[in-house]
């Protein structure tokens, strides 16, 4: 593992801590995010962290979730959607009409996640995110720091030049706890319908919305401004 790239990594979430408090870390739980929670642990400790659950996520989520409370000590709040945002989605397009329109799936996104986020978000200076350019075509020229308009404050992508073997070089060296999906070729984990294994040679986000063409799969938590 590249250590130059780790410190730079600390270096970043210190000055996070430090000129950008309260600052909250949106950690999704997979590989990427699981990192930043050993980092955050040992070099950041007063950075808040939160995740989203959308009241779909796989068993194998909710098990990591656990295992993260026993292994560290800085709490994780989780933010649920508002169920009366998700009845409206369900009478206007129906259970699992996601499958059906990228208008349909982006507006599910919006009331289990975009909206929780912005809850979570209330009052925050920053955010941090896993987010690595290497991971999609939608991602390739996003920044380190960068203005967040939408939720007006600054996002940061402490990893955003790491590679995947980095991530998982570091979760190897420092027997970081991860979601189990992963060793059954989900290198891309969100909600239980939205995801699948990949097969040998495909984009690590093809599991991901895998009925819809590349550019698209963004949730609308990352919206570029």
């Amino acid at each position: 593992m590249n250590n130059t790239k780790i410190d730079n990594a600390i270096a970043l979430l210190k000055r996070i801590e430090t000129d950008f408090s309260p600052a909250a870390f949106a950690n999704s739980l997979g590989a990427e995010d699981m990192v930043l929670t050993d980092l955050i642990a040992k070099a950041a400790p007063t950075i808040e962290s939160f995740s989203l659950d959308t009241g779909r996520l796989p068993e194998e989520t909710h098990k990591l979730m656990r295992k993260l409370s026993e292994r560290y000590p800085l709490p994780i709040r989780v933010y649920f959607p508002d169920s009366r945002d998700v009845e409206a989605d369900l009478a206007a397009h129906g259970f699992n009409g996601f499958y059906d329109s990228v208008e349909a799936r982006k507006a599910c996104c919006h009331a289990r996640k975009v909206l929780p986020l912005k809850r979570a978000l209330t009052d925050k200076k920053a955010w941090i995110t896993g987010l690595r350019r290497d991971q999609a075509p939608t991602r390739a020229d996003l920044a380190e720091q960068q203005d967040d308009v939408e939720n007006g404050l600054v996002k940061f992508n402490p990893l955003i030049d790491w590679s995947e073997t980095d991530v998982w070089n570091y979760i190897r060296e420092h027997n970081v706890p991860y979601n189990k999906l992963h060793d059954r070729s989900y290198p891309s984990i969100g909600c239980a319908p939205c995801t699948r294994a990949i097969a040998s040679g495909e984009d690590i986000r093809a599991g991901r919305w895998w009925w819809e063409r590349p550019d698209q799969k963004e949730c609308g938590l990352h919206r570029r401004n």
